[in-house]
Order: C-alpha cells, then sequence, then structure tokens
C-alpha cells in the first residue's frame, strides 16, 4: 500500500510540474520543466551523500573508532542480506539519524554523537534498522527525487511569476488564474513531498523492526528522540529534516497533519506495539 501511495503521490508531483511549465511556457515550457527537473534529480541523487554529510559535518567512522556503533551495523546487514553501508557520526548532541546515498552499494548510515550518549544497545540496533530499511527500500533515492521536484516545481513558478508566463495566444490563461497557480503549486508540491516523506517511514519502522526482530526497542527509542527534539530542535536545513527519523526542527505536535514530514510518533508507536504483538 505504501508503495502504491508513494507512486501516486510521485505521479502527482511530476503533473504538477508539467502544468506549471505549460503554463509558463506552453509545450515548450513542460519540456523545459521536465528536463530541468532530470537534470536536477541525476545531480541531487548522484551527489545526495557527500551534499547531506558535508551540510552536517558528518565524520565517516572504522571499526576501530566506534565498535559498538559499527558492529551494529555490520551485524544488522548481515541479517537483512544487504551491502555494508559506510557508517558516520554527526557532532551533535540532540539523538537523531539518517540515511543517504543513491543505491544501497553507495549508502551511508549516520547517527549523532548525542544518540549514542543517550540509548541503550537494542536502542540504538533498533534505530540503525529503521535507517537501513530506508536504504534497503531505496527511500534516500524516493524522498532525493520528491524533494527535487518540489524544489523544480518552486523554481518553475517562481520564474512565471518574475517573467510572466503563458502562451501568446487566446488560449493563454487569465492572468489572475496564472498568479494563482504560481501561488498555489509550490505550496502544492511540499504537501505531495511531506505525504510521500510519511508513507516511507511508516515502512521503515516495519522494516527495521523485522531486522532487529525488536519492535518494542525501536519504540522506545522513537519515544526518547521525539521528547527531546520536542524540547531542543536542532537548527537544521529543512529541505532535509525527512532525512531523519525524528524530525530534528520539533515543535510539531500541533501542526495539521499535511504539512508534516513524519507520521506522529505515537502513531508510529502504535503501529510498532501491535506488530511487536503479532511477532
Amino acid at each position: 500500500m505504501n508503495t502504491v501511495k508513494t507512486f501516486l503521490l510521485m505521479a502527482g508531483m511530476t503533473g504538477l510540474l508539467m502544468l506549471i511549465g505549460e503554463l509558463v511556457g506552453g509545450q515548450s515550457g513542460m519540456m523545459i520543466a521536465l528536463v530541468m527537473a532530470g537534470v536536477m534529480n541525476v545531480g541531487s541523487w548522484w551527489f545526495s551523500d557527500r551534499i547531506v554529510l558535508a551540510m552536517y559535518s558528518a565524520k565517516i567512522v572504522t571499526e576501530d573508532e566506534a565498535p559498538e556503533l559499527v558492529g551494529i551495523v555490520r551485524e544488522l546487514t548481515q541479517r537483512a542480506g544487504m551491502p555494508m553501508p559506510r557508517v558516520a557520526i554527526i557532532p551533535e548532541e540532540t539523538p537523531n539519524a539518517f540515511a543517504t546515498g543513491r543505491n544501497p552499494e553507495n549508502a551511508v548510515v549516520a547517527a549523532t554523537a548525542g544518540l549514542l550518549r543517550i540509548l541503550d544497545r537494542d536502542e540504538l540496533a533498533g534505530v540503525m534498522a529503521h535507517e537501513l530499511a530506508h536504504v534497503k527500500n531505496r527511500d534516500t533515492l524516493i524522498s532525493t527525487v520528491a524533494a527535487t521536484m518540489a524544489g523544480a516545481i518552486a523554481m518553475v513558478a517562481r520564474m512565471g511569476l518574475f517573467f510572466g508566463g503563458g502562451s501568446r495566444d487566446e488560449d493563454s490563461p487569465n492572468p489572475i488564474v496564472l498568479i494563482g497557480a504560481m501561488i498555489v503549486a509550490p505550496m502544492a508540491a511540499m504537501v505531495l513531498q511531506m505525504a510521500v516523506s510519511r508513507s516511507r517511514e511508516y515502512g521503515a519502522d516495519a522494516m527495521g523492526a523485522q531486522i532487529s526482530g525488536q519492535p518494542l526497542a525501536l519504540a522506545r527509542a522513537l519515544n526518547k528522540l521525539d521528547r527531546i527534539a520536542q524540547g531542543h530542535p536542532v537548527d537544521v536545513n529543512p529541505a532535509t529534516s525527512h532525512l531523519f527519523i525524528i524530525n530534528p526542527l520539533g515543535g510539531l505536535h500541533g501542526m495539521t497533519k499535511l504539512f508534516r514530514t513524519h507520521p506522529l510518533t505515537e502513531d508510529r508507536v502504535a503501529r510498532l506495539k501491535d506488530l511487536a504483538a503479532a511477532m
């Protein structure tokens, strides 16, 4: 169901990009928007790991430097039948983690220094299994494409507002309709991107629990991380907040579901408890 939902959401973003491109420049504008999105997607997909690691000053570590963390990841990848990813530590005290990379063979799983300090071994294994599930499901690719598509839609819309748009014939859209579309489209793209992110989190929780074999340990870790994130939000680039296991920006519990990058933690925990009962 999550895969179908993600496909439909990505199709919606593609259709929205084509519509905005056509409004801005007719048929040629639609093709230019598609080509531009393709180029941006390829670039962000190929370099996503380097960009995100540099953004957060994450350091790739060896088993000698971080024996427990790397050892846990190695054990989990063997259990999941995956290639061993690179492992990184982020010099940040607020506990969190993310995965990035264009495919399982070029993936990185990263944990903050604070995460290593506050979780016990089972909880840490649950969090790392969640991140490995993102890698195995290729969510790192999907989330990168979704974020880039949303960025492309916003860019084309801004170009339309700045330069004017539409073909110069009797079929040109009403200027008021055009301006309205340019304003609404980036918001719609952001909502679709966040919906993609939420759907992938549930899947990663379920697969991560299966990989680690301990859904309740992951549930405990999520509760801890959410509680701390609410009190100590991290100053991160909002464009990358969907990468983390818990939204690092904090203060989002009162926000409407449409504008959340992650499902409510209590909903995730409830699903993990149901999974534990089933297991």
